[in-house]
């Protein structure tokens, strides 16, 4: 039994982190609401808000690591319906269209 809860516990505690992510690079721009990362010569632009912990002077120019979650915000859903019956009209359009 205190093996299965043992498992169990160790599996609570890894899941979470499947949703956390990370950059690390210097920093290119600060503010309020994002900070800038350079990144294998790409920018990567992450939210910021009031409930952002920072630990350290963060500035632009400091090598950071920034560990984020990536969250839905809203999701447009197209039924599978919709979808075949448009697939359906653009392969008879396909049809009726003269061969060159």
């Amino acid at each position: 039994m205190k093996r299965y809860i043992g498992s169990f516990a160790a599996l609570m505690l890894i899941a979470p982190a499947a949703l956390a992510y990370q950059v690390t690079g210097p920093v290119l721009e600060v503010t309020d609401t994002k900070i800038v990362v350079e990144k294998d010569k790409e920018k990567w632009e992450i939210g910021r808000d009031k409930d952002t912990k920072v630990s350290g002077d963060l500035k632009k120019g400091s090598r950071v690591t920034i560990q984020y979650r990536m969250t839905a915000t809203s999701v447009d859903v197209k039924d599978a319906k919709d979808t075949k019956k448009e697939a359906a009209k653009d392969s008879k359009k396909d049809a009726k269209a003269p061969a060159k």
